[in-house]
């Protein structure tokens, strides 16, 4: 049977255009992450992300990076929101996450976007550092699928989600990749600036794992729906490895598809904290392949 996107069904019934202005009153007194700030972004009030009401593209196109079964063979058509719910010390991408780099679109042109990477071939739509910018997403998907859109939403997340979101991207989203950052809540704290984070990101991926399942991949290996999970390893065991693939075995699924990404390096403020300051061993990330190996978990990507 063809693939249909979650969406589609939703786009028929008017559910979509009903969540769209649900999450746009959620902006006045905004709940649409986990930091919950309460400003009004509507009238211009900034929070934790410093977004007010319309999202920040900084770049888009097909992406040849992701996970194999999100990049195929046509790449993932991945856009880059501007801004992050999160302050990790040591982002790879701090030119987007902790800048104002990039450029305020309206959702008829993000829509556009959208319309323009399922041109060029790419096999799904990838969000990338979404949860600030939800609203913004879903009106955009309902432009977007009113003209054509039919490819599934990758929610590439840092895990910092709120329930609040998660239900309103429900049936919406087909993909959820979420990171796995920490086991320890002071940790998160000290590395990437927020309060809570592993009950709240333990709780968002049971969530993402409740509406999706585990990862799905057509005839020709290509993920349409499921729960994707990625993990950086950090030095000196920081990230708690073991405790987050005992986690996903045993309270989500043995299945879940999971990336231990190994290319952590020093950057941004990493040189202030010495216990970061250096790049992960072989023996580090071995180790971390072998804790989700005990764990039960054996779809690890290659």
């Amino acid at each position: 049977m063809e693939f249909q996107p979650a969406y589609i069904k939703l786009l028929e019934s008017g559910e979509l255009k009903r969540r769209v202005e649900i999450a746009y009153t959620h902006l006045e007194t905004c709940d649409l992450c986990a930091w919950k700030c309460g400003v009004n972004r509507r009238a211009g009030q900034l929070g934790v992300c410093r977004t007010g009401e319309k999202a920040k593209v900084s770049s888009y196109g097909p992406h040849f990076g992701e996970e194999a079964p999100l990049r195929g063979w046509r790449g993932s058509g991945t856009i880059f929101f501007t801004r992050c719910n999160l302050r990790c010390q040591y982002c790879q991408n701090y030119e987007i996450s902790q800048t104002d780099e990039g450029h305020e679109v309206e959702p008829e042109e993000l829509a556009e976007i959208m319309l323009r990477l399922q041109r060029l071939g790419c096999h799904n739509i990838n969000l990338v550092s979404p949860s600030h910018v939800v609203a913004q997403i879903l009106a955009a998907v309902l432009i977007a699928a009113q003209a054509g859109l039919r490819l599934p939403l990758v929610y590439n997340t840092g895990g910092y989600d709120s329930m609040e979101s998660l239900q309103l991207l429900d049936s919406v989203i087909d993909i959820y990749m979420p990171d796995m950052k920490y086991a320890d809540p002071d940790i998160a704290k000290r590395f990437s600036r927020i309060p809570n984070y592993p009950q709240v990101n333990r709780d968002a991926v049971r969530e993402m794992h409740r509406q999706v399942g585990d990862l799905q991949v057509d005839e020709n290996g290509i993920a349409v729906r499921g729960l994707l999970v990625r993990h950086l390893v950090l030095p000196n065991n920081l990230a708690g490895t073991e405790t987050i693939v005992q986690f996903l075995a045993q309270e989500i699924s043995p299945h879940t598809y999971l990336n231990i990404m190994d290319q952590y390096y020093p950057t941004y403020r990493a040189h202030l904290y010495p216990e970061i300051n250096r790049r992960i061993t072989a023996e580090e990330f071995r180790k971390a392949v072998e804790a989700a190996h005990r764990a039960g978990l054996y779809r690890l990507d290659k």
